[in-house]
């Protein structure tokens, strides 16, 4: 009887994807059931319906890994699509609540659909960008497209919420920070590959550390600029410290000088300072991330409305370690900001402080995956790109998770994967794609090294005698 064959490198990771999905699946289809339960006594009436949807989104998703980047990291898929799943079940959860309440709308039927157009769109990507050094190519008109987006909301009418960060066409909306941080890494990786050395080599010493010249403060107080108009212009705070977080971080990896970190905290902290002392709703902010408190049980000032600060701490205290179970808390007691942002408080009250912790762990395993990705990638844009986007995904959930827990202001920013948000989600689903994609080209190379130079074997050509 003939044995079976070893698997390649390639199936040993789809087989592992592959696993993972299937518990993936059984996972979030598990909590769906859960949910309704909790809510209601008994089973969903579409828990088969909802159980078919994530088979086919996670077996179409593999499919096309296994099909164009079948040397992909076998983790990133897994985990997006379990972030995903628990996202569609939170928003179905906290949709019945919200009718019931409040009289409000369905917001997990918009969620799956735009679900499906991320893992759409992130097929796409993977399926048309064969090598992720193309994109080098375009670094400049990359960031023209980011500043127009950036900049766009700023003149925009909507207001929401006190920040405006959304632009509206018609009766479509859509949030351009989400695109813009991808946007801005890719250009940043671009610009850093080419003036690297100029960065690195130059400056002089100050307290023992290596300061950078003058001269090429130029891009740092550039970034810097823009993310103050941001701020001010716009009130979205979440923006503002991603863009300016992230050029930080590439700037020192390219070129492992603390003084850029140093001149970065500096100049991040004195312009927080003077926009959060003058500027209205950023103040406003900031009094309330103080004295949570009292902006629930006092009055609060004309315009301000923080009071979900409160009810986010209410919601962790009530969850303690093990929750209260799926379906059996009150997140909608948060009203509008608990199916953007403050759903963690949601996995905190009925999921408990270890439910936060599994979430966070995700999160914290993407972006571990990410800075794997930069180091086994062999080409600098590579590693820098890597880098950029591991960086933003753990800012942004920094920046959202931090200020529901009270540990910096609130942001606004939604929280990914999981918050309600068709921008967020194919952008965030963009991103996988290119982790996908790096990480592909890279284990591709690292195995043709493996495997060193081709032989070549030269045969003579022996030429027949004729006949004489």
């Amino acid at each position: 009887m003939r044995g079976l064959r070893p698997l390649t490198a390639a199936g040993a990771r789809r087989r592992t994807e592959a696993l993972l999905l299937v518990l993936v699946v059984g996972t979030t289809v598990l909590g769906h059931a859960s949910a309704g339960l909790g809510l209601n006594g008994e089973l969903p009436a579409d828990l088969s319906g909802f159980a078919i949807s994530m088979s086919l989104l996670a077996l179409v998703a593999h499919l096309g890994v296994r099909r164009f980047a079948a040397y992909a990291d076998p983790l990133v898929l897994p985990s997006a699509v379990l972030l995903t799943g628990l996202g569609l079940v939170l928003l179905h959860r906290l949709d019945q609540s919200y009718i019931e309440r409040y009289n409000g709308e369905a917001n997990a039927p918009g969620q799956l659909v735009w679900t499906v157009i991320g893992v759409a769109a992130c097929l796409l990507v993977v399926a048309l960008l064969r090598d992720h050094r193309l994109l080098q190519r375009f670094v400049y008109l990359t960031m023209a497209g980011a500043l127009v987006l950036l900049v766009a909301p700023a003149f925009s009418p909507a207001d929401t919420y006190g920040a405006k960060r959304w632009i509206v066409i018609g009766g479509f909306s859509a949030q351009p920070g989400e695109f813009v941080k991808i946007m801005i890494v890719v250009f940043f990786a671009g610009y850093l590959v080419v003036h690297r050395d100029s960065l690195a080599l130059t400056g002089r010493r100050f307290l023992g550390l290596r300061l950078p010249p003058m001269r090429q403060l130029g891009p740092l107080v550039t970034v810097w600029v823009l993310s103050m108009l941001v701020l001010v212009f716009e009130r979205d705070l979440g923006t503002s410290l991603i863009f300016f977080g992230v050029f930080v971080v590439m700037l020192y990896v390219a070129t492992e000088r603390t003084g850029w970190i140093v001149c970065g905290l500096v100049m991040a902290a004195g312009g927080a300072f003077v926009v959060g002392s003058t500027e209205p709703h950023v103040k406003a902010r900031v009094a309330a991330w103080l004295n949570p408190l009292s902006y629930y049980w006092q009055d609060r000032p004309a315009g301000v409305n923080s009071e979900q600060s409160a009810q986010a701490l209410f919601s962790f205290g009530t969850g303690g370690i093990s929750g209260t179970g799926l379906g059996q808390g009150h997140p909608e007691l948060i009203r509008f900001a608990g199916r953007s942002d403050f759903i963690l408080t949601t996995v905190g009250e009925e999921l408990g402080l270890a439910g936060v912790m599994a979430v966070l762990l995700l999160y914290a395993l993407l972006v571990q995956r990410g800075l794997r990705m930069a180091l086994a990638a062999r080409d600098p844009f590579g590693k820098l790109l890597a880098v950029g986007l591991a960086a933003a995904l753990a800012l942004q959930v920094f920046v959202v998770a931090g200020g529901v827990t009270g540990l910096i202001p609130l942001t606004g920013k939604a929280l990914p994967f999981l918050a309600k948000g068709g921008s967020s989600l194919l952008a965030n689903w963009i991103m996988i794609a290119l982790l996908l994609r790096i990480s592909d080209s890279a284990e591709r190379q690292r195995l043709a090294d493996r495997r060193g130079p081709v032989e070549t074997v030269i045969t003579p050509v022996v030429a027949a005698a004729g006949r004489g």
